[in-house]
């Protein structure tokens, strides 16, 4: 379809839907989310001209799956947002069936885009292309074309390529499956981000010393941080556990030493990045100041997404707040960026006490710091809670598609625990960062109130949050 075409159902799907989607008692305060349709992946996070750049997985004409275009969003600060134009629409042979993930770097000072062009034929089968779009003055994208046809010895499902630059050349981790359906992360090395060398497989099943190990790990994230070098990737196919891996799909980390001359990367074991029950895709940036920020999909794909009660309003998802990493005590630490205080009301309210004393707490668009002191639990608006036991922090929720309760588990000792609200989101972050728990979760609109219970006691800061500013 031709992208006038495509540009006329767009508008008038916003003309249609954007007030409907904006009513939505559901809809986040200040999490990003669509202005109406699917939103999936963060894609082409970077920092570049003194904004930060999003763009994302979208369809803005249904709740559903399908061809993906590539929206945008800009910020000075990750708080006060804009819309910029749409970034990737999908309209060339090679990427006909969607602009699928991929990531941005900044080249002789314009952001390009690195994407996947995803093609699919009646028959079933697919094909991938790895392609450049290079940014225009006007703040529109121009598709420069394929640059990686799919490799041989691999499935068409070959895609999300994440690039960075070192010691004057380009390299990318590339997602990608073998004919024997194992999930691998491939190698490449550029001059010029047109010519790709495919170095090796770095990571994946029977690799590592690791055995089987999912048949697909989608959106790879290489980095060095602190010292160590970070492979974020989404395994496909691993077996729950009793109290692990309890998500469809997994996303997870391994932390190693990469090779840039010879394409290894020997690693430790797998690690789970969020113990909730909806974080995806995360992709990360560096910023001019040296952090290592990411965002992730507050979503969960193949799962019960389409049964949200938002589809209704006709938009589906949202990102999570970003965070920033940093590596401590031999893992991957996670805490909200520090520019999400801007949204705090004031200086707040606080209270000590028994936690079965503990005051009712608006949760609909909050953030709460708990120093935790024994045995408590928490209501979140009635519809998904916090137990705490001395031993298992448990977060539980309703299922909105099976409507039972469903529970999401960690062990360790709880000194702290941060906790961001908005409407239907919930990020937690346990002991400064050292684990978190994110979900979506649906109470009813009326139920704004928290309730505290337990014999433990508690120092509890609560804030309301602003929304944030999208343009």
């Amino acid at each position: 379809m031709s992208e006038v075409s495509l540009l006329k159902q767009l508008a008038r799907s916003l003309m249609t839907g954007q007030l409907i989607a904006a009513s939505d008692p559901y809809r986040p305060h200040w999490h990003l989310a669509p202005t109406v349709g699917l939103l999936n992946d963060p894609n082409g996070f970077i920092q570049a001209h003194d904004r930060y750049h999003l763009f994302y997985q979208w369809n803005p004409l249904a709740c559903r799956h399908g061809a993906k275009w590539w929206g945008h969003w800009s910020s000075v600060d990750l708080v006060h947002w804009r819309h910029e134009p749409v970034a990737l629409l999908p309209t060339e042979e090679y990427e006909i069936s969607g602009c699928y993930s991929g990531s941005a770097v900044l080249n002789n000072d314009k952001i390009t885009l690195l994407y996947t062009g995803n093609v699919k034929y009646a028959d079933g089968s697919r094909t991938a292309n790895q392609c450049l779009a290079e940014e225009l003055p006007d703040g529109t994208y121009q598709k420069l074309g394929p640059v990686i046809p799919l490799p041989e010895g691999y499935t068409g499902h070959v895609r999300d390529p994440k690039v960075w630059q070192h010691d004057g050349l380009w390299y990318m981790v590339l997602a990608a499956q073998t004919p024997e359906i194992k999930g691998k992360v491939l190698f490449y090395r550029s001059s010029d981000l047109q010519q790709w060398q495919l170095i090796s497989e770095i990571a994946g099943t029977h690799l590592n010393g690791l055995k089987e190990f999912g048949y697909m790990w989608e959106c790879p994230d290489l980095f060095h941080l602190d010292g160590h070098d970070i492979l974020l990737c989404c395994p496909q196919g691993l077996a729950a556990e009793q109290y692990s891996y309890l998500n469809l799909y997994q996303c997870g980390y391994f932390v190693g030493e990469l090779d840039y001359q010879q394409g290894r990367f020997p690693h430790g074991e797998f690690h789970e990045l969020d113990l909730g029950f909806e974080f995806y895709a995360p992709q990360t940036t560096e910023t001019a100041d040296g952090r290592r920020l990411m965002f992730g999909w507050l979503g969960m794909p193949d799962d019960n997404e389409l049964a949200q009660p938002t589809v209704k309003s006709g938009w589906v998802d949202c990102m999570t707040c970003p965070r920033e990493l940093f590596f401590r005590n031999g893992q991957l630490y996670q805490q909200p960026a520090e520019e999400l205080q801007q949204l705090r009301q004031g200086a707040g309210t606080t209270w000590q006490g028994n936690a079965s004393e503990a005051p009712l707490f608006d949760g609909v668009s909050a953030e709460l710091l708990l120093d935790v002191n024994g045995p408590f639990s928490l209501s979140l608006r009635d519809n998904a809670s916090l137990n705490w036991d001395g031993e298992c922090l448990i977060l539980t929720r309703l299922n909105w598609r099976t409507q039972e309760t469903e529970s999401r588990y960690w062990f360790g000792k709880l000194q702290s625990l941060q906790v961001l609200l908005d409407s239907s989101a919930l990020e937690l972050f346990i002991n400064n960062g050292e684990a978190c728990m994110t979900a979506r979760y649906f109470p009813d609109p009326i139920q704004k109130s928290l309730h505290f219970a337990g014999t433990g006691t508690l120092s509890i800061h609560h804030w309301l949050l602003s929304a944030c500013v999208i343009e």
